[in-house]
């Protein structure tokens, strides 16, 4: 058994020491060519983003805006005149409905509800869904 251990603790040193020798030879010996290295990236359009990004995102594929701003801004200027332009907010039907409903409650019911739900733990955190999931 203590072979089997002997050859797992070299296999293990030997992937740790190839890594060490990989980070050393890969890290650059000063500033100006890590600023360097840098402003080649920038020019290529390698850089990764701020933030999380795992790689960086490279426009190579043609994937983006097909016309320019000046072609978007006379589209936009001519809905308008046509007025077929969308108005702005939501536009969703069932959404229009609910915001031209009258209210059948006053304020003061609607506050003393809250202070109720609260009590019993039934509000829901903004943004973690509905109150049917929440549990008691």
């Amino acid at each position: 058994m203590s072979s089997k251990f002997a050859a797992a603790a070299t296999m293990l040193l030997a992937v740790f020491a190839s890594q060490a020798v990989l980070a050393q030879a890969s890290q650059p010996l000063s500033r100006a060519e890590v600023k360097a290295e840098t402003k080649a990236a920038q020019k290529a359009g390698t850089l990764a983003p701020a933030g999380e990004a795992p790689a960086p995102i490279v426009n190579s594929t043609g994937i983006g805006p097909t016309k320019t701003r000046a072609q978007r801004k006379a589209e936009t200027v001519a809905a308008q005149k046509n007025g077929t332009l969308m108005k702005a907010g939501s536009t969703q039907k069932a959404d229009v409905a609910i915001q031209k409903q009258a209210s059948t409650k006053t304020r003061a019911q609607r506050k003393a509800e809250t202070v109720e739900a609260r009590k019993e733990g039934a509000l829901v955190p903004a943004g973690q869904g509905s109150p049917a999931e929440v549990k008691k």
